[in-house]
């Protein structure tokens, strides 16, 4: 298996993007729970990845849709993402929600914050599942899937050290270089996204690609 799965959930995923929701939500907490934190969300991420890429067909074969469908379902959640991304959101940001505010009230009554709504909605929706999805398909032997799970260590580690360092990535990159790498990720995403769609739909009608 390629890199390509680890490039295209490092720009779904992208924990830079993220870094001001961590300082924003954790600006109260002790250094202690600023690492719990870390580890919680970090280790959230890896299971959300590992339980997509270990059971993610199962369950698309469990209510009888075909993977060329969630393909191109799933391409069209890379799109949109990648348009969120654009516009220097966070990949799975949604809009008109009061997700972000919610995260503010649960951080500032003390509740943890790591898993809802750090690992999901903000590090790991609906696109990255999809994503994982897609590509466990693609893995035909065991050390394929291996490297999948692989890939997602990576991006959990990814995002320990981009929390763990949040506030110097802030100082250094600031909200406009952060910005710059949100939308470069996503230019990068909307290519893939429609590569995904277009093999989803080549599978589905065959007769357009001659």
């Amino acid at each position: 298996m390629d890199l390509k799965p680890l490039i295209t959930l490092l720009a779904i995923v992208n924990p830079l993007a993220i870094v001001p929701f961590f300082i924003h939500y954790t600006q109260g907490f002790s250094p202690a729970q600023r690492r719990a934190t870390v580890r919680t969300a970090s280790l959230a991420v890896f299971c959300v990845i590992a339980v997509c890429a270990l059971f993610g067909l199962q369950i698309l074969a469990f209510f009888n849709i075909s993977l060329q469908s969630f393909q191109v379902g799933g391409g069209m959640l890379l799109l949109i993402s990648a348009m969120n991304m654009l516009n220097a959101q966070p990949a799975e940001a949604k809009a008109h929600t009061h997700e972000m505010e919610e995260g503010a009230e649960k951080a500032a009554s003390g509740a943890s914050i790591a898993v809802v709504p750090l690992t999901i909605p903000l590090l790991t929706g609906p696109a990255t599942m999809s994503t994982v999805v897609i590509y466990a398909d693609r893995a035909h032997t065991l050390w394929q899937h291996v490297a999948l799970l692989g890939y997602g260590l990576a991006i959990a580690l990814a995002t320990a050290l981009c929390f763990a360092l949040a506030n110097p990535i802030a100082r250094v990159l600031g909200k406009t270089g952060i910005n710059v790498m949100t939308r470069l990720m996503g230019l990068i995403l909307a290519a893939l996204a429609v590569e995904v769609m277009a093999e989803g739909v080549g599978k589905l009608f065959p007769g357009l690609l001659g």
